[in-house]
């Protein structure tokens, strides 16, 4: 036995039955049934009314919804991005006061260092997998500067801190390697250290004032400055600031072994904000070592991270293809 489910009554689709269905005959006024004589052109005119009115009808029976406003990201991750925000706010006005001649954020030369950052950390299948600083810099002679970079995993938006001038290693120079590239992390197994202050033979304060950090990522392949064949051998790469009476002014130009010099204001900048210390902070409730290494009146960025990342933007290298209007990441 069938079921009979009631649906709702439909004028327009009703009408439409009437139309499919034909014209009725006509009573004449002898009471004989005829039917009026009518073309394809009819037909075919019942059949576009019929198509239209059951779309008419669908709308009646079954009411589109209109679309809505576009869906709003959840207020956890609004609150996440403005806190990142008010962050890098804060950390960029820090460094303009705490940093002499700091190099300001440029939207320009911005896209660049974000470019050439990225770049480089897929290059050594790196992922940012939460919002962290990152410390970039870029051996190119013409350039010798680094960026402090807020990035932040997948689709959000990346932001350049600011920055200052460095000194990377020297080409044709006996004893003297090529900074390398690449993506370092600053490691709690790697003991830092702090500079003594004292002179060398050539009265050279080599790792700056007493009390400067040294950032040490530990032994690295390098290339000899010295020798046209590009032949390698290992050296420790470290950060560090250098002699302020003599080297600081010449920041800017190779200068080092191997290492990368930077003033003793962006020393500073560093090691109080905590900027590679993320791991440190983290292991240094538990390990003495590296507690003592801490400033004990630092105030720690909740950004920190713990990515050194060397790039190279000059016209011969493999990052050379990251360029904007002509223009290195330099300024």
């Amino acid at each position: 036995m069938s079921k009979i489910v009631p649906t709702r009554f439909n004028p327009g689709a009703a009408w439409v039955l009437h139309i499919m269905r034909g014209p009725r005959r006509l009573r004449t006024r002898h009471g004989h049934g005829r039917r009026r004589r009518t073309g394809r052109t009819t037909r075919h005119l019942g059949l576009a009314c019929a198509i239209a009115l059951l779309a008419l009808g669908g709308c009646t029976q079954a009411p589109v919804t209109e679309a809505g406003p576009p869906a709003q990201p959840p207020a956890a991750a609004i609150s996440a991005q403005a806190a990142v925000a008010a962050e890098v706010a804060r950390l960029q006005a820090d460094l303009m006061r705490e940093v002499p001649q700091a190099i300001p954020p440029d939207p320009v030369s911005d896209r660049v260092w974000i470019a050439l950052a990225k770049q480089r950390l897929a290059a050594s299948a790196v992922v940012i997998d939460q919002a962290q600083v990152i410390v970039v810099v870029d051996r190119n002679p013409r350039v010798q500067q680094l960026r402090i970079i807020a990035a932040q995993p997948a689709d959000g938006p990346w932001s350049v801190i600011g920055g200052s001038k460095v000194s990377t290693g020297q080409a044709g120079r006996r004893g003297y390697f090529i900074t390398p590239t690449g993506v370092f992390p600053h490691l709690t197994d790697i003991l830092d250290y702090r500079a003594l202050g004292t002179f060398n033979e050539n009265h050279i304060r080599g790792l700056g004032r007493k009390g400067m950090r040294v950032w040490d990522f530990g032994w690295q392949t390098a290339e000899k400055g010295w020798q046209p064949d590009h032949e390698t051998g290992e050296i420790r790469l470290l950060v560090h600031a250098t002699d302020p009476d003599y080297l600081e002014q010449r920041l800017g130009h190779p200068a080092s072994k191997g290492c990368i010099r930077v003033p003793a204001s962006m020393n500073r900048f560093l090691d109080f904000h905590g900027i590679l210390d993320a791991d440190y902070e983290r292991a240094a409730a538990q390990d003495a070592r590296l507690a003592e290494i801490l400033l004990p009146d630092r105030r720690p960025t909740e950004l920190a991270g713990r990515l050194l990342v060397v790039v190279d933007s000059s016209p011969d290298s493999a990052e050379a293809s990251v360029r904007l209007g002509g223009r290195t990441a330099g300024r």
